[in-house]
């Protein structure tokens, strides 16, 4: 049977804890001697080795530097975020000041005319791109708690971007202009020709139905025209491009490919004329047609006497 040999680490581990806990121990009492000579010896302990502690430190100031940079970079994030909202506003005002100038060389020459000012907006930030290869929508965080009916339209700071084609408590749906099932009535400025703004899944959707295709020029102004009454009339849309394939396209004005905020714009259904007869009286009840011609009168018969003579 072999025998088993002495085991020396554990001695000498208990020995050397000993050693560290008496040294400890011992630096503790003397850091705690308030005595002139203790006080010196232990300013000339720090001069001897705290300096030389500096690859020791250099972990933390690492550590405080790159806390304090990511404190900064938060700081340069939200100046960002709120720099492009403020972006968003401006070039939205730009885009009015453009359709202001458009419809004030018409409203010169008239006089009381009354402007929509129910045409207002909510902003919302676009969570997530749930489009996929046969949808292409995206959320927003702006639901029916907020006022959001289906149908409404979006815009981001410049042009137009889809609709709302659903409705949760807190999120909406947003379908986009790219969208296979879009369909988006446009007029082409300044032909004034109307057409049919149809997505294809590419970020160039196709007009169809034109009057007269040979009037529209690549860079025409595509705006809605507002027939159907599904979005008001006026909004921006983007510019005529040909595209190799000879179609007339359109190059949209909102950037999809950074949709960070929306704005949804509250429509207003037209109002409905219930009655009628006040403006156009209905007519008789009868026959539908020309009338007809008067029954002849039958001549009174002659008596008896005149007929014997």
């Amino acid at each position: 049977m072999a025998r088993r040999s002495y085991d020396y680490a554990t001695p000498v581990r208990r020995v050397l804890v000993a050693l560290l806990v008496l040294s400890l121990l011992a630096v503790f009492v003397f850091w705690r001697i308030d005595s002139p000579r203790a006080e010196r010896m232990r300013a000339a302990f720090v001069d001897r080795f705290v300096p030389s502690l500096d690859w020791a430190m250099a972990p933390v100031t690492a550590a405080s530097r790159m806390v304090s940079g990511f404190q900064s970079y938060r700081r340069l994030y939200a100046q960002n975020q709120e720099l492009r909202r403020e972006l968003q506003r401006m070039t939205a005002w730009k885009e009015a000041a453009v359709q202001l100038e458009q419809e004030n060389a018409k409203l010169l020459a008239q006089n009381n005319v009354r402007l929509d000012p129910a045409l207002t907006s909510v902003s919302g930030v676009v969570l997530t791109d749930s489009g996929t290869a046969f949808r292409q929508s995206v959320l927003l965080n702006r639901g029916a708690r907020d006022g959001i009916l289906d149908g409404w339209a979006t815009m981001d700071g410049l042009g137009l971007v889809g609709r709302i084609s659903g409705v949760g408590e807190t999120t909406s749906r947003v379908m986009l202009l790219t969208d296979p099932s879009s369909r988006l009535p446009v007029t082409i400025q300044p032909s004034g020709q109307k057409a049919l703004l149809t997505g294809d899944n590419t970020a160039l959707p196709y007009l169809d139905f034109m009057e007269s295709p040979e009037n529209v020029r690549p860079g025409d102004r595509v705006i809605t025209s507002g027939d159907g009454g599904l979005f008001p009339p006026g909004l921006l849309v983007g510019q005529a491009v040909q595209t190799s394939d000879r179609r007339m396209r359109v190059r949209l004005a909102a950037d999809y490919g950074r949709l960070e905020f929306l704005r949804v714009l509250r429509s207003h259904p037209a109002e409905q004329i219930a009655d009628s007869g006040l403006l156009i009286r209905p007519p008789e009840p009868g026959l539908i047609g020309p009338s007809l011609p008067a029954a002849p009168v039958p001549a009174p018969a002659q008596s008896a006497g005149a007929q014997a003579d």
